[in-house]
């Protein structure tokens, strides 16, 4: 499958090149191409099983893969770990925390761990408050918050580290339809300061009200890729289910 031409000609941040990961007989990956380009929202949909966790850890360096590159603005992550990790943030279904810190105190942690300094934390308060967290919130311990609270503060790690990309999966299971119609607004935000984003997800909803391009896949392979602005809500239901026909 040929990768899309550019809209406006922009360097993609997030590409995958013949892409593929094979564990044992099974082929998780099986070359995939891809371009996200800043400002993009990408939401992969498929079943489990498809390869979408798989294509998240390839561009996190989580796993290696058996052919092609992932590649980070231009860098391939095999061959630049450390360089490229400065470029991303990495949002799981679960995000974890300490419980026992508070907000902010995580958000320090973590940020001095991206190795770019503090902004202090008067900024960083101001970033998890930016971020959706309640003000009241920001000093209360992690073990109190709801998933949707967590979210929040993987939201502000990204904010704070200045990452060019962010890197979701799953992130709106089980949250409720205002927390995750919340967390849409974040990153419809993030987009906005030209962050490219590659979310996997099983809500389709969700993809077509966040993503600005969707793409199904299947069996470890890419089968068709469309621009949410083409397609309305029942369209996508439709397509999506001829291609998870045998």
């Amino acid at each position: 499958m040929q990768i899309p031409e550019s809209p406006n000609g922009r360097a993609p941040l997030l590409e995958a090149r013949g892409l593929s990961k094979r564990y044992g007989s099974t082929q998780a990956l099986d070359s995939l191409d891809l371009a996200i380009e800043p400002g993009e929202v990408y939401c992969l949909l498929g079943p489990n099983g498809a390869g979408k966790t798989t294509t998240i850890n390839l561009f996190l360096g989580f796993a290696a893969p058996t052919a092609g590159r992932a590649l980070i603005a231009g860098l391939d992550v095999s061959t630049h770990d450390r360089e490229t990790k400065e470029r991303i943030a990495y949002i799981p279904e679960q995000v974890m925390l300490y419980r026992n810190l508070s907000g902010l105190e995580n958000l320090e942690y973590f940020t001095a761990l991206g190795g770019k300094g503090s902004p202090g934390r008067e900024r960083l308060a101001e970033i998890l408050v930016e971020a959706g967290l309640e003000r009241d919130a920001v000093d209360r311990r992690v073990s109190g918050y709801s998933k949707g609270m967590r979210q929040k503060i993987g939201i502000a790690i990204s904010i704070a580290k200045e990452a060019d990309a962010l890197l979701l999966d799953e992130p709106t299971s089980g949250l409720d339809p205002k927390a995750s119609n919340e967390f849409s607004g974040l990153i419809e935000r993030l987009r906005k300061r030209d962050v490219a984003v590659l979310m996997a997800t099983h809500d389709l909803f969700r993809a077509k009200e966040t993503g600005t391009r969707v793409g199904i896949m299947r069996y470890g392979r890419l089968v068709t890729e469309m621009s949410t602005d083409e397609i309305g809500h029942a369209d996508l239901e439709r397509i999506y289910l001829e291609h998870m026909h045998d």
